[in-house]
């Protein structure tokens, strides 16, 4: 679950983080009151989407007091923001971020998340903010700083300090950074975030501040964060990927043409790279689990169905606590129901794997049984790029 940028300041300004003065708003006439009451020569306004790179969509915009911010928070509230990470469907902009302009000295990059090679909290900083920090990973790692937190000490207020002093040389700045490292972290810890990040972190005069922040949580965690439900925003999230969480499935949705089922993570993640590797792209990661119910099985269908860009399923099964033959009977159920004829290439094995064969031959579906994992991966990509 993602967070918006005004959210992800709110909690960590109650961890003591400066931040620019600002509100959210939801229309143009309360953004325009937001801005007067600034009192400042200018404020921008922020697009509140879960995705990076709205500035270069259109979605910031710096604008004069006393101009015509009405007509600006016009054009930014209600638009579909496409930028390089949302595809085309873009994300839908309902709220803006109106706040103060403050003058910039530097920038700089603040971060932390969790490095799964050594199972540590990895906190990650650079001088050179309000840049992706992927890039910059990429094109220039030696200016990223990291620091791996021991699970049982936590940050230790020298590590936060040497952080700090590699980022600026100037006291003030320096101790005031080091507040933000212990609260950042403070943060990733207390609400299990997968990520929180500040980018950029800024100096303005004698003041180090969070011009813009990210924070991510872990759904499997959400249960131990009532609280938190309460800020997601579910106009910001695949409607095929709310509707498998209601189903109690694992899925999530890919840009590819391929549609998926699976059973098993493990052999989810095989399935894409071998569809991958013969040069086709999957749809989606759709796991089942090893007791999906037939009801479960014609729900995951369903879901395939409702993703318009699927030219072909691909259906990876190996039938150990899920029968061959419920299998089929719930992917029969979900086509005839919806009365969709999608070519189908499956490859199953395991208990029942007779009666599920016959089921899916006396269907008079165009499902067809390919045993190799391999071939039957050759098919489905040969299929899909015929069509």
């Amino acid at each position: 679950m993602n967070l918006h940028e005004y959210q992800a300041k709110e909690i960590l300004a109650k961890r003591g983080v400066p931040i620019p003065r600002g509100s959210v708003c939801y229309d143009p006439l309360e953004a325009q009151i937001a801005a007067r009451e600034l009192k400042t020569e200018k404020v921008v306004l922020k697009a509140q989407a879960h995705t990076g790179g709205r500035g270069k969509a259109g979605g910031v915009a710096l604008v004069s007091a006393e101009g015509d911010i009405r007509t600006k928070a016009s054009e930014i509230l209600g638009r579909q923001l496409v930028t390089y990470q949302t595809g085309p469907e873009g994300k839908p902009v309902s709220a803006l971020l109106v706040e103060e302009v403050l003058p910039i000295d530097r920038e700089m990059y603040l971060g932390a998340v969790l490095d799964r090679t050594s199972g540590k909290v990895t906190i990650m900083a650079s001088s050179e903010g309000g840049v992706e920090i992927e890039k910059l990973a990429r094109e220039s790692p030696e200016k990223i700083i990291t620091i791996a937190v021991d699970p049982l000490r936590g940050l230790t207020p020298f590590q936060a300090r040497l952080l700090a002093y590699k980022l600026s040389d100037n006291k003030i700045h320096a101790q005031q950074i080091a507040k933000t490292v212990s609260a950042v972290y403070d943060v990733f810890i207390k609400y299990d975030c997968t990520l929180a990040e500040i980018n950029p972190l800024i100096v303005s005069g004698d003041k180090v501040l969070a011009l813009d922040a990210k924070i991510n949580l872990d759904e499997n965690a959400l249960f131990r964060h009532p609280e938190l439900e309460s800020m997601r925003d579910r106009s910001q999230e695949d409607l095929l990927e709310l509707s498998a969480r209601k189903d109690g499935l694992s899925y999530i949705k890919l840009t590819g043409d391929i549609g998926c089922i699976v059973n098993g993570a493990g052999l989810a993640m095989a399935t894409l790279d071998l569809i991958a590797l013969h040069g086709g792209s999957p749809a989606n990661f759709l796991d089942v689990g090893g007791g999906a119910s037939e009801q479960g099985v014609a729900d995951a269908m369903n879901i395939l169905l409702d993703d318009r860009r699927v030219k072909v399923v691909f259906i990876n099964i190996f039938g150990g606590i899920l029968r061959c033959d419920v299998l089929a009977r719930g992917v029969i159920k979900a086509l005839n129901a919806r009365g969709v004829a999608l070519p189908i290439v499956a490859r199953i094995e395991g208990t029942n794997i007779e009666e599920g064969r016959e089921l899916f031959e006396q269907s008079g579906l165009p499902i067809e049984m390919i045993p190799s994992l391999d071939e039957a991966a050759r098919l489905v990509v040969a299929k899909a790029k015929s069509l």
